[in-house]
């Protein structure tokens, strides 16, 4: 049985990532700045917290770690932590940085330090690419960021690999675009939406406020996603993946797509406030994830419009219950 450590295990992608893996016959430890007062509710909303041990670990603390990789001594890692969203980066630039890049570099040291065989997995992002002009983003497009989220995330990538050529590390990025379930976070404007549309056709409020609705970007379901980051590890040499479902939609298109599946028109009930714009922001994001295709056999099956309808349904059976 192979042992696999999730650290950040109680956010999105660490819970559908431990339900695959359990499903695939693993041992999970998932790892928490504090597991013993942390609630795990997506564990919980998946029906697996039972089946997945937990650690406390704080990944800024070079320690904390050593002890955890010395106790756990993984098979697979997977390093899905830190501060995960944009908007925050901007309030929380120093925060931001250090849970996302200190705290890779000493995931990275302590697997030199111990002189581990694990493989090792890192959540990279589309965030890095900055903008590309409208041009499809691969594994050779320059990063340009243009967030403190971004920043912290192409320092933690170059980490990544830097340790794999100096050091022989089996460490790979997948740098995933946009994807999404009922698991995401309200603060994340695809549940925000979702929430606030279903709220509108149960006829608890009437407006939604949104930034920039022009935004392009590609989206994919999260439960998809979190194979590609399996399938990386299993391959005979390590290397960096584009994971993106390949087609891109304005956030205009998601709005339409949730009221549609409510039966309710968007333009009656969205409004735009410009409090709400960032500092900066990427126009266009588009991936071209011909190399996951290729190499790891791996494409997205759910386009955006199946995500906001899976959303929505889950949101309004959630209202139900």
């Amino acid at each position: 049985m192979k042992t696999a450590m999730i650290i950040g295990i109680s956010g999105q992608d660490g819970a559908y990532l431990s339900k695959l893996l359990l499903e695939k016959g693993y041992r999970i430890v998932g790892t928490s700045r504090d597991a013993q007062v942390s609630p795990f509710a997506n564990l919980t909303r998946l029906d697996i917290r039972s089946s997945v041990t937990t650690e406390s670990m704080a990944l800024n603390d070079f320690r904390s770690v050593i002890s955890i990789l010395k106790k756990v001594k993984p098979d697979e890692i997977y390093n899905l932590a830190g501060q995960s969203s944009v908007g925050l980066s901007f309030d929380q630039p120093v925060e931001t940085f250090e849970s996302i890049s200190i705290g890779t570099l000493n995931l990275l040291e302590g697997l030199r330090f111990l002189e581990l065989p694990a493989r090792m997995y890192n959540a990279s992002s589309s965030e890095c690419f900055g903008n590309t002009n409208g041009q499809p983003a691969d594994e050779a497009t320059p990063f340009r960021p243009r967030s403190p989220y971004a920043a912290a995330k192409s320092a933690a990538f170059w980490a990544v690999a830097n340790y794999r050529e100096a050091y022989g590390l089996f460490a790979c990025s997948g740098i995933l675009f946009n994807h999404e379930s009922p698991l995401r976070p309200e603060r994340f404007v695809t549940r925000k939406i979702v929430k606030a549309a279903c709220r509108i056709a149960r006829g608890e409020r009437r407006k939604l406020s949104l930034g920039n609705i022009d935004i392009q970007r590609d989206w994919g379901w999260a439960p998809e996603y979190v194979d590609a980051m399996w399938r990386m590890l299993q391959q005979a040499k390590p290397d960096d993946f584009v994971i993106a479902s390949g087609k891109t939609k304005k956030l205009e298109d998601f709005v339409q797509a949730v009221f549609s599946n409510l039966g309710l028109n968007w333009l009656e009930h969205v409004e735009c406030n410009p409090e709400l714009l960032r500092p900066t922001d990427i126009m266009v994001s588009r991936a071209n994830p011909d190399k996951s295709l290729k190499n790891l056999g791996w494409k997205a099956s759910y386009m955006m419009e199946d995500v906001a309808k899976l959303m929505v349904e889950a949101q309004m059976e959630s209202m139900v219950e």
